[in-house]
């Protein structure tokens, strides 16, 4: 009977990691832009802003999502 060890895919675990930095650069630039566009609500650029900012604050919840799936994968699998 053979005993096999169970170890973190280090190539998986760096994806992981990857998706978490991008989720946290959409963590940052999301609101900022949504701060932007509410500040600015008379200009031409409001709409488009704000579209922009809730797009990439879904993105920052997506990627923060896959990155723990990705490093879950890597630990558990």
């Amino acid at each position: 009977m053979e005993t096999e060890t169970k170890r973190t895919d280090k190539g998986v675990l760096l994806k992981g990691i990857k998706k978490m930095g991008v989720s946290l650069l959409c963590m940052f630039l999301g609101p900022t832009l949504l701060y932007i566009a509410f500040s600015n609500q008379e200009k031409a650029l409001y709409i488009p802003l704000l579209i922009v900012g809730i797009i990439i604050c879904g993105l920052a919840l997506f990627f923060a999502f896959k990155g723990l799936k990705t490093i879950m994968d890597s630990m558990f699998n």
